[in-house]
């Protein structure tokens, strides 16, 4: 078997083409599509009047991975960043 036949049928190289993009982007919206609709149906038992709200544990999520991306980048990198060339001695 040739390199060029080997590499053809990586699954990553599978994922990275355009055209499957396009469809892993539409199945992910649909997905989510899905999700949210089925919070239609659900009761739920509510402790506070706004939890029991439509999407709001999307929504609670959503601000969540947010604040965690923030927190890491301002917060956690500072710390753990190193100089330029500390690796090189």
């Amino acid at each position: 078997m040739s390199d060029d036949q080997h590499k053809s049928g990586a699954p990553a190289q599978k994922a990275a083409r355009k055209g499957n993009k396009i469809k892993l982007l539409w199945a992910l919206y649909a997905l989510c599509t899905v999700l949210v609709l089925l919070d239609l149906p659900i009761h739920r038992h509510a402790e506070t009047g706004f939890d029991g709200n439509f999407g709001f544990y999307g929504f609670y999520g959503f601000i969540a991975s947010v604040v965690l991306v923030l927190a890491a980048r301002y917060v956690l990198r500072p710390i753990v960043k190193r100089p330029e060339g500390y690796y090189d001695d």
